[in-house]
């Protein structure tokens, strides 16, 4: 919750207590109020203290002089640990509404409410999506050890670099509760900023160099995997944390953490092949040398 306005909000606890104040302030927590404690665990794990009474008076403790917080709210999702919703549980293979929640609020004595909705979205079928992801690997893979030319390396590399600059922008913005706003986005960034010029590099290379391009091939590759990596769940989950499209989501998730080794792989192999014999760049010795 962001609360940069001059007026503040009042959050109440899960038994209507007082539980945080967010404003120009900063952001307050009632020591007394039971959701302090309960909403550290996402099951409610975490034992009351004592001191814990919903109808105490309140006890205000400043955790922040920013008037932004985080926290696990119990009212917006499913509660029962290793137990799926009886709706998901009876067809777990269709998209299902779990339930409607509500957080109620106060603003500036004003009532209002926050409103959600929990969904449930099968995940894909793995027979169809595995075979594909084996495919994106052994195409980069192919393009440096069997092609006759870099050319195929370079459409790899150019596929890879769209992946990496869509993943990139269709990623959301970090949080603002995140402590380096601009560290967070920089960092979220950087992988596709290095592969872009990477990859333009190892394009232009095709032309003439077609070792050069290999190995710039196995650096972007790397660096799309390190991109992809913290997605890879993607591959076997329904949902992507994206602001786009969810299937070119999917998409440029795949491209980084299948395709993107598989460009290691063929870089290297392309770095190999079309290597200049050493010393000797005279027509006939790269006649001699030359794949095919």
């Amino acid at each position: 919750m962001v609360n940069r306005t001059g007026t503040e909000l009042e959050v109440p606890g899960y038994s209507a207590e007082p539980y945080l104040r967010i404003g120009p302030d900063g952001v307050w927590r009632n020591v007394r109020s039971p959701a302090t404690y309960v909403s550290l665990d996402r099951y409610t794990a975490t034992g009351l203290p004592p001191q814990a009474d919903p109808a105490a008076a309140p006890e205000w403790q400043q955790l922040s002089t920013e008037p932004t917080y985080v926290w696990h709210d119990h009212r917006t999702h499913w509660m029962s640990q290793g137990q799926l919703p009886p709706v998901v549980a009876a067809d777990p293979t269709t998209s299902h509404t779990v339930i409607e929640w509500t957080v109620p609020m106060s603003y500036g004595g004003a009532q209002v409410a926050v409103h959600g909705s929990l969904t449930w979205s099968p995940p894909p079928p793995g027979w169809l999506l595995w075979p594909v992801y084996v495919l994106l690997f052994a195409a980069g893979a192919a393009a440096g050890w069997l092609a006759r030319s870099p050319r195929p390396l370079a459409v790899a590399l150019g596929m890879g670099a769209l992946a990496s600059i869509w993943h990139a922008v269709a990623t959301p913005e970090p949080p603002a509760s995140v402590s380096s706003h601009a560290g967070a986005l920089i960092g979220a960034l950087l992988p596709a900023l290095l592969v872009l010029p990477v990859a333009a590099l190892g394009i232009c290379a095709a032309r003439r160099r077609g070792a050069l391009c290999g190995l710039l091939a196995v650096v972007a590759g790397w660096l799309m995997l390190v991109q992809g990596l913290p997605d890879v769940d993607v591959l076997w989950s329904a949902n992507v944390l994206a602001t786009g499209p969810q299937p070119l989501a999917h998409a440029a998730v795949a491209v980084l953490v299948a395709a993107g080794p598989g460009l290691v792989v063929g870089g290297a192999g392309a770095a190999r092949r079309f290597r200049d014999p050493a010393g000797d760049r005279s027509p006939a010795a790269a006649a001699e040398h030359s794949p095919g």
